[in-house]
């Protein structure tokens, strides 16, 4: 969903409606296979590539196939939101709203998403790169949605996910953390990869978050 944007961008950039069919081609099916009935997301769908059916629903860099990969869902957010920009097509909008409202109830005090929402472990890894992302996508997300109240709790919650990785414990004093910005990401667990590190994109939905909000408040 993240890199549909790259497809609409060039569609419209080279008048190429061919590249903005595969892009909502790409966000339909997604939507229709990817999403359990709670609105959490699946990391990866096997299609057959022979009829399309799908083989399995999996989640390759969370904790289990059932369970919601933290950054997964941030991408879904993102995705879908950014989806609605870019084609204005209302469904895309309503399937944002939902993926944020299931996060909205799911979400830590601090705002800052496990690694993954169904690890069993009360004390598992944060991941400050979902956080980001899903900070960017709250900001942008409240100023499409038509109900104010509804606007200003995403807005509230990006909020207080920025002051989060603001704060001492995500935010790395200059010429630390390998002049990463934030700490506290996790790639993959799974594989063991990437484990409580900073992350280039973290740094860079952190910074598009804060940016996007100064515009939002301003």
């Amino acid at each position: 969903m993240m890199n549909l944007e790259l497809l609409m961008f060039a569609s419209k950039t080279f008048d190429n409606d061919t590249l903005e069919y595969i892009a909502r081609t790409h966000a339909n099916t997604t939507l229709k296979n990817h999403f359990r009935k709670d609105y959490s997301s699946y990391h990866l769908v096997d299609y057959d590539p022979e009829d399309g059916h799908v083989r399995s629903q999996q989640t390759v860099q969370g904790y289990a196939n059932e369970s919601s990969w933290g950054r997964g869902q941030a991408w879904a957010l993102y995705g879908y939101t950014m989806m609605f920009r870019m084609t204005g097509d209302e469904k895309y909008l309503e399937h944002a709203e939902n993926i944020a409202d299931m996060l909205l109830s799911r979400l830590p005090v601090d705002g800052i998403p496990y690694w993954d929402f169904d690890a069993p472990n009360g004390n598992e890894y944060r991941d400050a790169s979902a956080g980001a992302i899903m900070a960017s996508a709250f900001v942008e997300l409240s100023g499409f949605v038509t109900d104010e109240k509804t606007g200003q709790n995403y807005l509230s919650i990006a909020e207080k996910q920025l002051r989060t990785l603001a704060s001492p414990h995500y935010l790395a004093e200059p010429g630390t953390n390998c002049n990463f910005i934030l700490k506290h990401s996790v790639g993959n667990l799974p594989e063991n990869s990437e484990v409580d590190v900073p992350l280039s994109y973290a740094d860079y939905y952190f910074l598009e978050a804060l940016l996007r909000y100064k515009k939002a408040v301003e």
